[in-house]
């Protein structure tokens, strides 16, 4: 087909229509499978924090501990901004298996470090590889997912990475302990795991079709009407009914779209600059508030138990669970109240409970009233919460911007808000914790919790009521407009 050619297409429509059911479940359990492996290989990192600075392994410094976070998240911006790019341009399925590539080989190599300058290259690049993954991924999950069950599933999969993060805790409790593997062998072995299971998420992306909104863009409904037909019969085929498909949409106008192989950077700037100018403030405030707050509080977590509670580097990993676990349940827990009771309603919630439970607890570290025990259990109620409040910002962002820049758009937010938000946060963190400063760590705490409830007031402002509503009505398809 050629590009400008108008067409007519019911492919948003059919896929909004379908009813939940075992092809939903496979998309959920591959895009998931992704975020437990980076929640593993970021959870891995962060306890390896303190054992990176023994003598025996690499001997870095807390500054560079928190150094090397920064410049994980350095590479994950410009990996981001890359392959963002390339989602909208090239497609959703093949930049799934270029980025998931270069974060094995990145994780590999990070095994093999053997000064900090080697190590933060590898985290840069391991960064680059996860980075993209979140542009890809994300679109996919609204293009994919029905209408109706959207917000819940976008929570999910984006809390799924906890998952992945209790494993990794888990493991470490095993792979930093000396009565079973060297000091030196434990840490590398940690990263060679993550990388081994990495081949796991390649076996889970061949289940994923390319989306079918993102081929009706570029030209190939016949391809798009094709997948969905496919997944219409397997739903009328496991359940004997034909009535179950409802083929309501079939009567109503179909989408007009001119097709387009690339939409041309102007027009990008356009789109998020000027005709959706208060959608952007609204993407950028969220990301930077749950970027600073996640960054700075989980990449110095291990610091932190052991500086100030005195906890064994290699015990480390065993706090880390309750915290990831608490991370796990949130968006598992509150997901559907996104959409029932909505978007506006609970994001604002959830990021100023966030906010005000840090900021107590900031208090309560100040005065000296917390053990590792209790700063853990602390830890672990805010991040309850704060886990579906930073999903929310995700899902925020790949909602209200046009299908043709909507890889683009969470990429841009996503570098904007960890660039002004979480780059610099694990350094700064990194730099205060080595002071054994109580009262400045506990005014960074605070300022973390004043970006949470300040984006809580932005998202009651000007949040985007999108629940239950298709892609197209909450941002209308840049290639649905006349010329």
């Amino acid at each position: 087909m050629a590009t400008g050619e108008w067409i007519q297409s019911h492919v948003p429509a059919r896929l909004d229509r379908l009813p939940w059911n075992r092809w939903h479940w496979l998309i959920v359990l591959a895009l998931g499978a992704t975020w437990i492996l980076d929640g593993l290989e970021v959870t891995l990192a962060g306890s390896l924090g303190g054992i990176l600075t023994l003598r025996e392994t690499l001997g870095l410094t807390d500054a560079q501990v928190g150094a090397s976070a920064t410049f994980y998240l350095a590479g994950a911006v410009v990996g981001a901004l890359l392959f963002g790019y390339g989602t909208d341009r090239l497609g959703r399925k093949k930049l799934f298996f270029i980025t998931v590539a270069v974060y094995l080989a990145a994780t590999g190599l990070s095994a093999l470090s053997w000064n900090f300058a080697s190590y933060a290259f590898f985290r840069a690049l391991t960064g680059a590889g996860i980075g993209g993954e979140y542009a890809a991924i994300n679109s996919a999950i609204d293009e994919l997912i029905p209408a109706r069950f959207r917000g819940r599933v976008a929570l999910m999969i984006n809390g799924s990475y906890w998952i992945g993060a209790a494993l990794g805790s888990g493991a470490t409790v095993v792979l930093l302990d000396p009565r079973w593997f060297p000091v030196d062998l434990g840490w590398r072995l940690a990263f060679g795991i993550g990388a081994l299971l990495g081949f796991v998420v390649i076996f889970f992306r061949t289940w994923i079709p390319e989306s079918p909104r993102w081929l009706m863009i570029h030209g190939r409904n016949d391809e798009a009407e094709r997948i969905v037909d496919e997944v219409e019969r397997s739903i009328v085929a496991s359940s004997g009914d034909s009535a179950v498909i409802d083929r309501r949409c079939n009567d109503a106008p179909p989408m007009r779209i001119r097709t387009r192989t690339h939409t041309p950077w102007r027009e990008i700037w356009n789109t998020i600059v000027h005709d959706h100018r208060r959608r952007s403030l609204l993407g950028f405030v969220l990301m930077l508030a749950q970027a600073f707050f996640y960054n700075a509080i989980f990449f110095t977590y291990g610091l932190v138990l052991m500086r100030f509670y005195g906890v064994p580097a290699e015990r480390v990993g065993g706090y880390l669970l309750p915290f990831a676990l608490g991370n796990v349940l949130g968006p598992f827990a509150i997901g559907h109240f996104f959409d029932t009771i909505g978007r506006k309603k609970m994001i604002s919630a959830t990021y100023a409970v966030s906010g005000i439970l840090l900021a107590l607890t900031a208090w309560l570290f100040h005065a000296g009233l917390l053990t590792a025990q209790t700063q853990t259990l602390a830890w672990t109620l805010i991040f309850f919460v704060a886990s579906a409040a930073a999903s929310s910002a995700y899902l925020t962002v790949s909602e209200i911007f046009p299908l043709e820049i909507r890889a683009m758009a969470i990429a841009i937010f996503y570098a904007i808000g960890t660039l002004a938000g979480g780059v610099g946060a694990p350094i700064l963190f990194g730099a205060i914790i080595g002071s054994g400063s109580r009262g400045a760590l506990s005014i960074a705490y605070l300022v973390g919790a004043g970006l949470m409830i300040f984006a809580a007031g932005i998202e009651a402002w000007i949040g985007v009521a999108a629940e239950r509503k298709s892609l197209e009505s909450v941002a209308m398809p840049l290639s649905s407009r006349e010329a």
